[in-house]
């Protein structure tokens, strides 16, 4: 996980928009929060590599997924594996 941005920084731009390094802090500090569904992530949801799923149904011991490849063939709905 990347460090905080410095205190003594901004954190958001003058346009209103976040700045590079707080956004990158905030997508690397999001990773630690499990999406929840019901089912497969499988080919429905579309996530950064490393980020985890929850299956809420959790039917036939398929509860939790990581996101494990960026995509396949352009579709970043795929590449999830059961843990």
């Amino acid at each position: 996980m990347r460090t905080p941005p410095n205190r003594s920084q901004p954190i958001v731009e003058i346009d209103g928009t976040s700045t590079q390094q707080f956004a990158s802090f905030l997508a690397d500090a999001t990773l630690g929060i499990p999406i929840v569904g019901s089912g497969s992530p499988e080919g429905v949801v579309e996530a950064r590599l490393y980020s985890l799923y929850i299956n809420s149904a959790g039917t036939a011991g398929a509860i939790e997924y990581r996101k494990m490849q960026s995509d396949i063939s352009g579709d970043k709905t795929q590449g999830w594996l059961l843990v």
